[in-house]
């Protein structure tokens, strides 16, 4: 039975190419009212094919649509790659971009320019080096505000069980159309106050990460409550920034 339905689905598909390929060619000779109707029904197959194709290239593309693969140093106790390096968004493109609007549930951006001029981007990574099927593009263009950052909430997880003798790693895959100073904050709130860390991405290194020792804090660890990490551009006007990939790792530091 399965072979009949499969060279009936053959033999629909062979007829509705041959119905095509003749209103092709007889396109420029048919009356204008059965143009109209017949051009009207391939906008309809149009969309359902082009829906297929769009559908079919993210399954078949490389890396996988949420992928959690990644390096991690021996030790590590939490991993996390956020969900716009993993999934496809609802919303890929903000323009324009407010203060305080959020792509997906994770990032915010923030500025204080009286005009925006900036955009936001979700993109399909398909390079063989890729291991996060998707990226995010910053576009800005003319920037008068003073400060322009990134900030990224982490899951409830990375703080479970969180210890001053920890070190929180973040690595980067980043691209730039010029050289720009980027920093990351990395903010842990317990009780009523917030420990900060920042350090400077190394952009001129082949290995861009940064890592944070909570032993020079004053972290108290049984009032954790979140932590959330700021990535903060310095003068980003007419620059383009894509961060191909984005993750975190947690391990406890070596004891002496």
């Amino acid at each position: 039975m399965m072979a009949r339905h499969r060279g009936l689905d053959w033999l629909a598909q062979r007829r509705g190419l041959r119905r095509w390929r003749h209103a092709s060619r007889d396109a420029s000779e048919m009356e204008l009212e059965t143009l109209r109707t017949e051009r009207a029904e391939a906008r309809r197959l149009r969309h359902h094919l082009n829906e297929f194709i769009c559908k079919a290239d993210d399954r078949l593309a490389r890396p996988v649509i949420g992928s959690n693969a990644f390096s991690k140093p021996h030790g590590t106790d939490w991993a996390w790659r956020p969900e716009i390096w993993r999934h496809r968004l609802r919303v890929l493109c903000v323009a324009s971009v407010l203060s305080r609007t959020r792509l997906g549930q994770e990032l915010t951006l923030f500025h204080d320019c009286e005009r925006s001029e900036l955009t936001l981007r979700q993109l399909r990574n398909t390079r063989e080096i890729d291991l996060s099927p998707f990226g995010l593009r910053m576009d800005v263009f003319s920037f008068d505000g003073s400060f322009l950052s990134l900030v990224l909430d982490l899951p409830e997880s990375a703080v479970t069980g969180l210890k001053k003798s920890h070190l929180i790693r973040m690595d980067t895959i980043i691209e730039m159309e010029k050289p720009l100073e980027v920093f990351v904050r990395l903010n842990v709130r317990h009780g009523p106050n917030t420990e900060q860390l920042v350090r400077e991405l190394p952009l001129h290194e082949e290995d861009r990460m940064v890592e944070f020792d909570l032993a020079y804090t004053r972290l108290n660890e049984k009032r954790i409550e979140r932590a959330w990490v700021d990535i903060i551009f310095e003068n980003p006007q007419m620059s383009q920034v894509i961060l191909r990939d984005l993750t975190f790792g947690r391990r406890p530091r070596a004891e002496f």
